[in-house]
């Protein structure tokens, strides 16, 4: 009986699981989607459908990362266009593509960097400081590409993004190399789980030994680096850099982050759910495109999620603080 009472136990606890409720609603819409479009299960559909999740998913890491510490950052999109405008134009320059590489995440980087200090340091609210620096950063990058896009990039640099290994392409197994890798260091690791007392109160973990300012700044950073590795990623898959690349994914990766638990007022998130967040949210806009949903009613359905995310992680906050109550 008591074995019973256990196993029963197990499975709610399972199912309670933000990450097993994403699931299931994936496999749904899938189910869905196999019926009402042929096109669905193709091999150039899903394909299309990872690739963009797999650069959505690296932007996620970051973000889960800032937001179990109280922060959030709106400039990832503006970054990954800024760091794939980089590495284009210092390829094109003819610096070896190494050394452009390693400039475009510098440059990622020191983004990252400059919002870390103005938050941590000054004191500026996250999203007013990550608003200003996408404003910025966006009007960087068409300033110096031009307006105009970069194309004409070296076969040894667009290998990052177009080679197959067991006929899946390389940013699909870049992004989840990376989300297994930070799920462990998030889940297990002392450095990274300071984040979570730093998001759940900065105060008494400041007391305790944390120093608060470095870790935020250092996650901010990190989220730039992240942002940066995206945009290189994504130069190379399409051979070119955009100006408008990364245009719109912040509000989508705030939505996936959320959706996968995290919690917008910090203490909470997995790196594996912001990972499914990111597949539902990717998965949504497919279903969309193939259905042939207006652009317009597709940007209100993204909204509309992210509304929900938002009321949802609102809604499980007053619970748990009633519970404790």
């Amino acid at each position: 009986m008591k074995n019973d009472n256990k196993e029963l136990s197990l499975i709610k606890k399972i199912i309670n699981m933000r990450e097993f409720m994403i699931v299931f609603i994936i496999l749904i819409i899938g189910i869905f989607m196999s019926f009402a479009s042929p096109y669905f299960f193709t091999v150039g559909n899903l394909r299309a459908l990872f690739l963009r999740v797999a650069i959505a998913s690296i932007l996620a890491i970051g973000m889960t990362i800032l937001l179990t510490s109280g922060d959030f950052d709106l400039s990832v999109g503006s970054v990954l266009a800024f760091s794939g405008a980089i590495v284009a134009i210092t390829i094109r320059a003819g610096v070896p593509i190494p050394f452009a590489i390693i400039l475009a995440l510098t440059g990622g980087t020191f983004i990252g960097l400059i919002n870390g200090v103005i938050v941590a340091k000054i004191g500026i609210n996250p999203f007013i400081t990550t608003l200003a620096t996408m404003m910025a950063v966006r009007g960087l990058v068409m300033i110096i590409m031009g307006g105009r896009n970069i194309a004409g990039l070296p076969d040894n640099f667009t290998a990052i993004g177009r080679t197959y290994f067991f006929t899946i392409q390389s940013p699909i197994w870049i992004s989840l190399f990376l989300v297994v890798i930070f799920e462990f260091l998030l889940r297990k690791t002392k450095f990274f789980r300071q984040n979570y007392y730093i998001g759940g109160n900065p105060l008494a973990a400041m007391f305790s030994g944390i120093e608060v300012q470095k870790m935020r700044i250092f996650n901010f950073m990190l989220t730039g680096f992240l942002a940066g590795t995206a945009g290189i990623i994504n130069t190379a898959r399409f051979a070119a850099a955009t100006t408008t690349a990364g245009e719109g994914i912040e509000l989508q990766v705030v939505a996936a982050v959320i959706l996968g638990g995290a919690s917008l007022k910090g203490g909470e998130g997995t790196v594996i759910g912001a990972f499914f967040g990111a597949l539902l949210m990717g998965l949504i806009i497919n279903s969309l495109n193939l259905l042939g949903v207006d652009v317009y009613w597709q940007t209100f359905v993204q909204g509309s999620i992210l509304l929900f995310a938002v009321i949802i992680d609102q809604y499980g906050k007053k619970k748990t603080i009633s519970a404790t109550g």
